[in-house]
């Protein structure tokens, strides 16, 4: 007779946890307490994704901007962020000025063309009148 060994496999199923043992588990995380690899093997949770999804959830750190949003900075993170937001904003104005540039030059070439067009060809491009006041402001200063 066969002796037929025992399966030590354990079928895996979806848990669901209650609201205030997500927050249990989130609170313990954020206080520095344990990583989430540790939460996952002393609450016996399958992934850590799951708790990823709750500390995203119910957390305070800010997933969006990647800065936690409740903690105070040291001074060197204050630091390190304005000068990267300096760096930012040179990049930003160098781009500006660049096509200020190319607007103004531009603006001198089409000058140019206008010049060139009433020269050679006697086309009158540019406007030589003053626009015509509105309507509506002479009546009024009539009524006055």
């Amino acid at each position: 007779m066969e002796k037929q060994e025992e399966s030590h496999y354990v079928k895996r199923t979806q848990k669901d946890y209650t609201m205030s043992f997500k927050l249990q588990v989130v609170q313990e995380i954020e206080q520095g307490g344990l990583s989430t690899y540790e939460v996952c093997r002393k609450y016996n949770i399958q992934s850590r994704s799951t708790i990823v999804g709750w500390l995203q959830k119910f957390g305070n750190f800010d997933w969006e901007n990647q800065t936690p949003s409740n903690m105070p900075k040291s001074p060197e993170q204050k630091i390190m962020e304005l000068e990267a937001k300096v760096r930012l904003l040179e990049k930003q104005k160098a781009f500006l000025e660049q096509q200020a540039f190319v607007t103004d030059k531009k603006a001198i070439i089409f000058d140019m063309m206008m010049d060139i067009a009433k020269k050679e060809y006697q086309i009158d491009t540019r406007k030589n009148s003053l626009p015509e006041k509105s309507t509506t402001l002479k009546i009024n200063k009539n009524k006055q």
